[in-house]
């Protein structure tokens, strides 16, 4: 059977954009998603005797997804999950960066691409469920029915030939016909969303460690409020920008089933919880920082306004001098 193992990682990569990748399995309606997709090349190389097919692409100038394809005559054999996880291994040993892999900011997902089947898709699939679950999971632990159950209960239908079977760490799609490539896509689409908002809450993060590092560790030196508070909200409107665009993808997907299937994706993916995630570190962020505009007053503005009063206070101190010399009151020197 063929393996589809997907890779993904932030990237800045410079390639011209290109439209959005096609979903459509001949569905009459359908509506493109607004990913840019630019294309970074194609190779095969050969790892643990097996030729692996990898294709690069780079989503939005962002993150970078690799699709890996290779072949397993059987995946569910002990000897041939151990030899899957080395060529895994050697795959994000080879493509991901090291300080993404030190890390672990990147995202790795398992597909596996049946063909031809003698049963129906279910039954195929409740045949092999232990086999299946241990695949998935990519564990040799023996699971009990009830969690191999759960591992197995998304599952979505294009035709009663067809079946995509969905997992947080893995999915299989059955297709007599081979057409996997719209249900590749939309797993694409789903790990670069989940990869998305992980940036995103680290980028957050980093603006909460940077105004408790300026604020609240070292209190008792001078703090440039209005330069910090400046970059901080200068980036917190980038990222609200780019939260609002990774948003709007899940609205993007327009045929019944892709819609369909990619609904239970970011279910399995735990996309709605990420986004609730980040919606609410952006907002305590605002709060912070709103804190600290109240509490803290020497900013750059107030510090001008104690500047002013004092400059006043001396002209008015030297107006007072004369007005007493002119007087009599005071001699000069």
């Amino acid at each position: 059977m063929e393996i589809c193992y997907l890779i993904a990682f932030p990237d800045a990569n410079d390639s011209p954009h290109t439209t959005g990748e096609a979903l459509i399995k001949n569905a009459p309606y359908f509506q493109a998603t607004e990913i840019d997709v630019a294309p970074l090349g194609e190779e095969t190389v050969i790892i643990e005797s097996h030729a692996v097919n990898v294709t690069r692409r780079s989503y939005d100038k962002r993150v970078q997804l690799l699709e890996c394809r290779f072949i397993l005559k059987d995946p569910f054999a002990v000897s041939v999950l151990q030899e899957r996880a080395r060529i895994e291994s050697a795959l994000k040993s080879r493509y991901i960066p090291s300080a993404y892999q030190a890390n672990g900011l990147y995202e790795e997902y398992v597909i596996l691409l049946v063909q031809n089947i003698k049963q129906t898709p279910d039954q195929w699939i409740d045949k092999h469920a232990f086999a299946l679950a241990k695949f998935i999971r990519s564990q040799r632990e023996v699971f009990d029915k009830n969690e191999v159950t759960e591992i197995l209960s998304s599952r979505t239908h294009y035709s009663a030939q067809d079946l995509t079977l969905v997992d947080w760490e893995g999915a299989v799609i059955i297709a007599p016909d081979s057409d996997f490539q719209s249900e590749i896509t939309l797993f694409k689409i789903g790990n670069y969303q989940l990869l998305r908002y992980r940036m995103l809450d680290q980028s957050v993060e980093a603006m909460l460690d940077k105004l408790h590092e300026a604020f609240f560790k070292n209190k008792k030196r001078f703090r440039p409020t209005r330069g910090i508070l400046r970059q901080i909200a200068e980036h917190r409107l980038e990222v609200m920008m780019d939260f609002e665009r990774a948003e709007q993808y899940m609205l993007m997907i327009g045929d019944w089933y892709t819609a369909k299937l990619y609904e239970v994706i970011q279910s399995e993916l735990y996309l709605t919880d990420w986004k609730q995630s980040v919606r609410a570190k952006l907002d305590n962020l605002e709060n912070i920082v709103s804190t600290i505009k109240d509490n803290f007053s020497v900013s750059w503005e107030n510090f001008l306004d104690q500047l002013q009063m004092y400059l006043w206070l001396l002209m008015l101190l030297g107006y007072l001098y004369l007005y007493f010399v002119d007087a009599g009151w005071i001699t000069k020197p």
